[in-house]
């Protein structure tokens, strides 16, 4: 994958979520989280069955830098606020049309670049205790397993095949939330 890792590319989503992450934490002591969760699944639900039945559509134009980084804000505060770090640039970079080995070098690091400024900046408001990192020391191996079987298909799968999965899984996240 670092063959096709371009840091032009990925720069405006970091830039962008670095400026995002921390109003997505500061709207934490005011928003009402079934709200979010509902309207975050609602558009979820919407984009991939969209996604599912759209025509074939040409992909965004490539030299979007601006369009990039407030896909990459957009991120952080939904990162910020619910944890979903990866959700809007995911589905940013499908109707970028971009490659599936672009695409994971830009959502996978985006993702973990927002839950790391996420943490910073809810440790700087002191709310991570002792047993929010308990949960995440027990979460962790799941995560690195769930990313080691993820990377065994992706070779063996073409770039329609990788687009269905990522709606799937999204479909799947959208509908989680929702209920």
């Amino acid at each position: 994958m670092r063959g096709a890792l371009d840091w032009r590319k990925l720069l405006p989503f970091v830039t962008g979520a670095a400026v995002g992450v921390p109003a997505g934490v500061a709207l934490l002591t005011w928003s009402d989280p079934r709200s979010i969760r509902t309207a975050v699944g609602v558009f979820l639900v919407a984009h991939c069955v969209y996604g599912f039945i759209r025509p074939k559509l040409g992909p965004i134009s490539e030299g979007r830098n601006a369009a990039d980084a407030a896909v990459g804000f957009l991120n952080g505060v939904l990162g910020g606020l619910t944890g979903l770090a990866g959700i809007v640039v995911t589905v940013w970079c499908n109707l970028r049309g971009w490659s599936k080995e672009v695409q994971r070098t830009i959502f996978q690091p985006v993702a973990v670049a927002v839950f790391l400024m996420s943490a910073f900046w809810l440790g700087a408001k002191g709310t991570i205790t002792a047993e929010t990192a308990k949960l995440f020391v027990m979460g962790l191996p799941c995560v690195m397993a769930g990313t080691w079987l993820g990377l065994r298909p992706f070779e063996h799968i073409d770039e329609a095949m990788f687009r269905r999965i990522i709606l799937a899984l999204l479909l799947i996240s959208g509908a989680l939330l929702v209920i």
